[in-house]
């Protein structure tokens, strides 16, 4: 596999949830192919080091932890992810992907390119749904990330 779409969240705090909703969306909209896996990271934080591991680029997709608008998309390469030229914490998981991405360069096996699509939220509350401002950004990742896959030489097959 070449590429790994890795959305973390969760699902049970609304737009906490961003990036499972948008593994579930990507799966429901495109077919299965070799070059590229959706991974449900859920809330696995460190345990899903492997994923991040396995692969040579990796896309993810989250909630973010900074100072902005409800509903303000970001992006962030690998070296804006690993020199610190983004919030500290990017998400309200337990551990933030620059630790993950420190442990896997220290141990030799971090992926080659980083892609990051947060968006910062407008409710953490009880919910099984995305706000108005988060779910609009649901179709704009998956043009950026098909966008993205194009670029590299893959093509996803819609359903």
């Amino acid at each position: 596999m070449q590429t790994v779409v890795f959305g973390a969240g969760n699902l049970l705090l609304s737009d906490e949830g961003l990036g499972v909703h948008l593994i579930k969306h990507m799966n429901k909209k495109y077919e299965a192919c070799d070059d590229v896996e959706f991974y449900d990271a859920g809330t696995m934080g460190i345990l899903a080091i492997h994923k991040l591991e396995e692969t040579q680029h990796v896309i993810i997709v989250d909630s973010l932890e900074a100072e902005g608008e409800p509903g303000e998309l970001r992006v962030y390469e690998k070296d804006d992810i690993m020199l610190d030229k983004i919030p500290a914490k990017m998400s309200p998981h337990q551990i933030g992907l620059q630790e993950v991405l420190t442990l896997s360069e220290l141990r030799g096996k971090a992926p080659k390119t980083i892609t990051f699509y947060g968006v910062i939220p407008e409710s953490l509350e009880s919910s099984v749904e995305l706000s108005s401002s988060v779910q609009k950004r649901v179709g704009e990742i998956d043009q950026m990330i098909v966008s993205e896959l194009n670029a590299m030489g893959i093509e996803l097959t819609q359903k």
